[in-house]
Formats: C-alpha cells, structure tokens, sequence
C-alpha cells in the first residue's frame, strides 16, 4: 500500500477538504470525461446527496460545485477569478470551461440538494450530469467525496482497496505492525522508510520541492490566522479570537512567574490560527482534511518555536512520519467526519502528530508508534455535529484541543520505552468499528449534538 505525502498532505481551500475540495475536483474530473466524450454538450446539471446535501450550504458545496464545473481546481484557486466567474454564471446562467462549448447552468434548477436520496457508496456522493441541446442527459457519473480531498468515481469506489498504481515501494506497510517489523529488518526509522517509497515514485527532488511547500503553505496560514480578526462568515457571527490570544501571549512573554500551562494556549491559538482560516475559505492543506488542518501545522510550529534545540531540518521528517501513520489510517479505517465522525478527523490527525513530534524529538518506531495510539485513542467515539453545518463550531477549539493532546501523547510515548497494551493497529480498527456503529446524525450530518442544541440562527 502506497498513499503519498502528497495525497496526504494537499493545498486547497476552505471550509472543508469533503465538501468543498472535493466537490470541486470531481467537477473537474468531470470536464475531462466531457472532453473525452464524443457527445456535443450544451449544458451540466448536478444533484449532492447525503451529507454533501445536509451540511452542503455550509461548507459551500454548492460554490465549489460550480466553479468545479467552470474550471478551477483547488490546488490554483484564485478567489478573485473566482468571484469574477460566479458573477457572470448568475448573469447568463451559463459556465465557460476551456476546452469545452458555453454550458447552460442554472443554479436554481441545476443543482439540486437532495436530502431525501443516499447513495450507496458513501455518505459524501454527488451526481454530475452533461446534457445535449434539447436538455437530454447524455452522460452522467456518480462521485465520492471520501474524506481529505479524495475523490472517487462510483466504479472506482467498487473496485476496493487494490487501486494503487506506479512503481514498486521498498516498504509498502499496510498496517502498524508490518511498518515496525519492516523498519527493525531494515534499521530505518518510519521516516526514512516513507522517504525511500517516496524518492521510489517520485524522486527526492520533488520530494525535497513539494514538502517545503507544503510547510510554507502550512506556517503562512498560521500567520495570517494570527494577524485577521473579525467575524467569521456563514450566520453564527463566531468571532476570530486567534489574534486576540496571540497579542495577548506576546504582551506576557518576559513577565515572571509565567503558568506553566500558558503552553496550552500557544499550541491551540496556532492551531486555532489556522482553523479560523479555513472557516473564512481561505488557503489551507488537509492534514489530513480541512476540518482537522489545525493540528498538525500547530504541532510542528509549537516544535519549531518553544522546543530547545529544534531545527528546520526536521521538517521533512516530520510530515513523513505523519503520512505514514495517515495512510495507515485511511486505509484500514478512515480520515472522513463523514464516515467516522470526528474521531477521523481531528483523531487521526492528533496521531499523525503525535508519532510525528515524537519521532523528531528522538523517539524510536515503538515510541512513535506508541504515540499515534495514544492520541487517537483519546478521540474514540468523537462524533462530527457542526453547527449550522459550518465547521466553526466546535471545529475550531477542537483542533486546539487536538494539538494539546498530540505533544503530550509524544511527550508520554517518549518517558516509556515503546511497549504498551493496545497496538495502533486495534485501535484504528476500533475507530473503524465505532464509525460503523455510530448514528449518522453525528456522522458531519448536523441532525445531532451541538448542531441541534445550539441556536443558530
């Protein structure tokens, strides 16, 4: 099994990385087959189901679908363009995708929130539909938004597991256990393994490249969360607050007899930071989704800035250590609110943290290990209730929340030598069990929890 750092780890935007991302992506996907097709087209409908229709407004589905449909793709989103498109769509209800004739679009009539229809592969499904000049539908495809930007087509999502395609990997681990067994036969640290299965796909230049990137992308959206206040988007009038705490922590910084657990609030302001950001739409990296882009980012910025001795050179290290324990996740459980609840989510990324911190700051493979299991443990059974459908509330704090509870899974992972009760490997199937079992009214569906409790409106 092989899932790249940079599957993974993908540059988009917000709100979310399943119904924002990916609804966009399968629309362009979408272009291509119309491209491919001998068909002459006139016009594109779509239909969102499921959880894409439930919380759909929110996460600005219904956005991402149409300029899916016009284009744009999130890794280059340009949000002026954007804005420029969307205006010329509402005026002539037609969309201009290169390559392709004018499509008639209309917003009212060609996208359609169905909350009664689920499909069966996913709860994130969507249908896009091109029609001919008398309105016929001439070729449709079912899509899956399956969590962190991935999307699948209906007959992809069929074919199972045994997708991956490209050249052999030194160590293709699909499970904690053969990762560990692989790295004491080899003597490789996980990063070093995950390097070596990269640099076999990919190159160690573009390896070099694209984590650099992704950093920059990653410390970038900490700092214009920490320098943006005001109100966020979308009705609940949540204030930004990470500016607030930031200034406030640097107004304390010198003072004597500092608590000690002001650290907290600089690993969740970081991360706070960053999920602010993406509630407002702007620029982030799933890791491994939108909804959970906090952590991760606040994790390697809180090594970075209150660690003695902590170095930039760590950082490739870092994300690769998370990757691996992310794929591990995705492919024997999940990584989608959707599927899961949040325990995918933010649980999956306080692991990918976790084994990540304690493996630049010394730890062995069974530490690390150690580390993910701990943190993603401690979210079992968190359920995905957004208010309003928007991923502010509880969102925000969580990944905070989240962040605080990766360093001191690292920190407990590296006081013990490695040996523990319950492998990474039961847990995550625990957390795959407990996603099967759970309600989908907690399942990013906003029908349960805090979604129905507090007033929104």
């Amino acid at each position: 099994m092989f899932l790249s750092v940079f599957e993974m780890f993908k540059v988009g935007i917000g709100p979310s990385s399943s119904h924002t991302m990916g609804p966009m992506v399968a629309a362009a996907r979408f272009l291509d087959m119309m491209r491919a097709s001998p068909f002459e087209f006139a016009g594109v409908k779509a239909t969102l189901h499921g959880s894409l229709a439930f919380t759909g407004v929110g996460h600005a589905t219904d956005r991402a679908t149409i300029l899916g449909l016009a284009g744009f793709l999130p890794d280059t989103y340009d949000n002026d363009k954007a804005d420029a498109v969307l205006t010329t769509m509402r005026e002539t209800n037609t969309l201009s995708p290169a390559d392709l004739p004018t499509l008639n679009f209309n917003p009212k009539t060609d996208l359609i929130f169905d909350y009664d229809t689920q499909l069966d592969g996913h709860a994130n499904g969507m249908i896009l539909m091109a029609t001919d000049k008398q309105g016929d539908v001439t070729l449709s495809q079912v899509f899956y938004s399956i969590g962190g930007g991935f999307v699948m087509t209906e007959q992809e999502l069929a074919a199972g597991k045994a997708t991956d395609e490209g050249a052999p990997v030194p160590f293709p681990f699909k499970s904690a256990a053969e990762m560990l067994k692989m790295s004491n036969a080899s003597s490789k640290t996980i990063a070093a393994m995950k390097r070596s299965n990269e640099e076999a796909r990919g190159g160690s230049a573009n390896l070099k490249k694209g984590s650099a990137r992704l950093w920059q992308v990653m410390n970038d959206c900490i700092n214009r969360g920490l320098e943006t206040d005001g109100i966020l988007p979308g009705g609940l009038n949540v204030k930004r607050r990470a500016k607030g705490i930031h200034d406030a922590l640097l107004a304390e910084r010198g003072m004597n007899q500092q608590a000690p657990h002001t650290i907290n609030d600089w690993m969740s302001v970081y991360a706070m930071a960053v999920n602010e950001e993406n509630a407002a739409g702007g620029q982030v990296v799933t890791a491994p989704t939108n909804g959970a882009a906090g952590v991760l980012p606040a994790t390697l910025r809180y090594y970075l800035d209150h660690v003695p001795g902590a170095s930039e050179s760590h950082i490739e290290d870092f994300l690769l250590t998370a990757a691996a324990i992310g794929g591990l996740v995705k492919y024997n459980a999940s990584i989608s609110g959707a599927e899961a609840g949040c325990q995918a989510e933010v649980g999956s990324a306080a692991a990918m943290s976790a084994a990540a911190l304690c493996a630049i700051m010394g730890g062995s493979p069974e530490q690390v290990e150690n580390a993910a299991e701990i943190a993603l443990e401690h979210h079992l059974g968190m359920t995905c209730d957004p208010v309003k459908g928007l991923v502010q509330v509880p969102c925000i704090e969580r990944n905070g929340l989240g962040a605080i509870k990766a360093v001191s899974a690292a920190s407990l992972a590296l006081r013990g030598d490695g040996t523990h009760l319950v492998p990474l490997d039961a847990c995550i199937e625990t957390m795959r069990q407990t996603g099967e079992d759970m309600s989908t009214k907690y399942k990013e569906t906003s029908l349960g929890g805090l979604a129905v409790n507090v007033p929104n409106c």
